[in-house]
């Protein structure tokens, strides 16, 4: 049964599944990062050692197919223009800003995948289901991976911030519909 367009989105805003995706996965992304910082923080005899981790790739994982399913989504459904109050360095920005945190996510999460299966071993989905690990790519690829998974992931959060700041700039100062988009105060 296909969608109203109040579901999929127009050219005012965003649809309630894009808002839906995005505010969750913006929530698990954020929660994902001080879980992370903790979990560097555990000895192998805190009692959180085997748990908090286990938690991290789990979520990890669902965010992942969250975001494949988040780029698909936008690939097929109607996307809003830009505001016409936007002047062109703001457009450019604006798909700058966004195609970075695209890119960090999938790099943040390929990474952290990469660390998880190293050692070859499948990652467990809250003990659903396995997803195989794929041969080592590098040599000490658990140590790259994770230098590369703090590093987009710390730059993800950062560019997170300012990606909030300038929605709330859009909506408190210039007072235009950039936040009522993807919240659906319309």
């Amino acid at each position: 049964m296909a969608e109203s367009q109040e579901q999929r989105g127009d050219v005012q805003s965003y649809g309630r599944f894009t808002v839906f995706i995005h505010w969750l996965m913006a929530l698990a992304i954020i929660g994902m990062y001080p879980l992370g910082l903790y979990i560097d923080s555990l000895t192998y005899y805190d009692a959180a050692y085997q748990t908090v981790p286990h938690w991290h790739k789990s979520i990890g994982l669902m965010v992942l197919a969250a975001l494949i399913v988040r780029v698909i989504w936008k690939l097929v459904t109607p996307q809003p223009g830009p505001i016409s109050s936007h002047g062109a360095v703001v457009r450019l920005a604006t798909v700058i800003g966004h195609l970075s945190l695209y890119l960090l996510m999938a790099i943040t999460l390929i990474s952290g995948y990469m660390i998880s299966t190293a050692d070859g071993d499948p990652i467990q989905l809250f003990n659903w289901i396995s997803v195989p690990a794929l041969p080592a790519v590098v040599e000490n690829q658990e140590d790259v991976a994770g230098d590369i998974h703090y590093w987009s992931a710390t730059l993800l959060i950062v560019l997170a911030g300012i990606h909030a700041l300038a929605a709330l700039k859009h909506h408190f100062i210039d007072r235009d519909n950039t936040l009522k988009r993807m919240t659906a105060i319309n």
